[in-house]
């Protein structure tokens, strides 16, 4: 673990130009290393582990909780304190470590008598029921973004995709600024 915090700490010190870097840590070594000119992008972890969740919290800028563990799941209310303990230790604010939460689910044409299932899982809704949802994910849980899969895992159809585009996201958006406006 001490290996995966060291790498984003030298990933970061190795982007966005500035005097050679010179890193001597337990894992790895470089020695007058010109920085890339362009910064790197953030650094996000998908971390499940108490470890790899602390080390989310002292250097990562987000997080992807596994499993499409999302904002009402157990999985995240064990988590999220984790880093933004960890985070706040270190003397960060924890808000500045986004999260992004990958959903499956579908998008139908009438509404769903229940939106999740046996187990809290989000298996989605009418496209009102999803912009419900992700609204407050994004209003009461600070969720930074999502990311849609099917529910089998691999790619969304089309025309779900065209719908997420052009119904989901512009109306989420429209939503969170009426409410932060």
């Amino acid at each position: 673990m001490e290996a995966f915090e060291e790498a984003i700490v030298l990933i970061k010190k190795l982007s966005g130009g500035g005097a050679p870097v010179t890193h001597q840590g337990r894992h790895y070594r470089v020695n007058r290393v010109e920085p890339s000119p362009v910064a790197a992008p953030p650094v996000w972890t998908g971390s499940n582990g108490r470890e790899s969740l602390a080390a989310t919290g002292r250097v990562a800028d987000g997080w992807l909780p596994g499993h499409a563990a999302d904002w009402l799941s157990e999985r995240y209310r064990a988590s999220r304190p984790v880093v933004d303990e960890v985070a706040a230790a270190v003397g960060r604010d924890p808000r500045e470590i986004r999260t992004v939460c990958n959903l499956p689910g579908r998008i139908t044409e009438q509404p769903l008598a229940a939106t999740r299932d046996a187990d809290g899982r989000w298996i989605g809704g009418s496209v009102d029921q999803w912009v419900e949802e992700l609204t407050g994910a994004v209003l009461e849980h600070d969720a930074s973004g999502f990311v849609l899969f099917s529910e089998g895992g691999g790619a969304q159809h089309i025309d779900a995709l065209a719908r997420w585009g052009r119904e989901i996201v512009p109306a989420v958006r429209e939503a969170v600024a009426e409410e932060n406006g």
